[in-house]
């Protein structure tokens, strides 16, 4: 497939190789409306995708532009389900999301970028990927994730996503989630269909072996997170062939929030000013 892109482009003369590059850029403004929220302008020469974690939307990266460098454009992703995609229905199968959010952000992929995964956002990123690295894709210059065991490890919790409301409500406040949004029969009522979903994912979630990832990996941890410790964090190691580090930080496991300038200072250290290097044409779709 890969390859049959490349010989295509091949063929192309400089000035239709110009425009193709322009229909793919305002492709990517329509398709990412719905899956990305972008901020600032698309002239920033580095892009940052960040996944959220279980129940939640891109509106929890909406402090961290003003800590990330100029270069950077952060691109939060928006799943169905919730925010302004409250509509949709979300997805409860890793497979599906995985291969249709490859779709979404491949015209995305025309400069240096790297992802940022938290909780389930971590198992997306991990996944993301790998599906790219299949099929010849651009790759990330590197994954930041945070929160969850090494997909490798056996899940030595119970499945939650079916628990009752109050039961989940209390492992979600074991977790870090404010005490407010929980006394919200109104935002829990909006928040729990997508929540359940996104469990559902991360529950039901096989891991296949494969090559380690030739990227490096750098993870983060709450100290005082009760469900992923250290030992499940350092895991992470396996899964790549290039370097890896591991963080420690205060907090429960939703420290990405109370640990927050730390976490992305972190970041934003470790991703650098971008190379010197002229951007990518995006491909347009994995399954052409």
């Amino acid at each position: 497939m890969a390859t049959s892109i490349r010989s295509r482009l091949g063929e192309l003369s400089p000035d239709q190789r110009v425009g193709l590059a322009e229909r793919l850029r305002q492709n990517a403004q329509r398709r990412s409306s719905a899956w990305f929220v972008k901020h600032a302008d698309d002239e920033r020469p580095v892009r940052l995708f960040c996944f959220p974690y279980a129940g939640s939307g891109a509106s929890v990266f909406h402090t961290w532009p003003a800590l990330l460098p100029d270069y950077v454009q952060l691109c939060a992703l928006q799943l169905p389900g919730r925010e302004t995609r409250l509509t949709e229905n979300p997805y409860r199968q890793l497979r599906a999301l995985v291969s249709d959010l490859g779709d979404e952000i491949i015209p995305l992929l025309d400069r240096p970028f790297a992802f940022f995964g938290h909780s389930m956002g971590a198992l997306v990123a991990f996944e993301l990927a790998r599906q790219l690295g299949d099929h010849d894709v651009l790759q990330p210059s590197r994954l930041f994730l945070s929160a969850f065991r090494a997909p490798q490890l056996p899940n030595p919790n119970i499945k939650i996503f079916h628990l009752p409301d109050e039961v989940l409500k209390t492992v979600l406040a074991k977790e870090g989630m404010p005490r407010g949004l929980l006394d919200s029969d109104e935002v829990m009522a909006a928040l729990l269909p997508a929540l359940r979903a996104d469990l559902e994912v991360c529950d039901t979630y096989k891991y296949a072996p494969q090559a380690p990832l030739s990227i490096p990996i750098s993870m983060y941890g709450g100290l005082q997170d009760v469900r992923v410790g250290r030992a499940d964090l350092a895991a992470w190691g396996d899964e790549t062939s290039a370097s890896f580090d591991l963080t420690m930080l205060p907090g429960p496991h939703l420290f990405l929030q109370s640990a927050q300038e730390q976490l992305v200072a972190s970041i934003a250290r470790k991703l650098g000013p971008p190379a010197d290097r002229p951007r990518a044409t995006a491909i347009s779709s994995l399954h052409e």
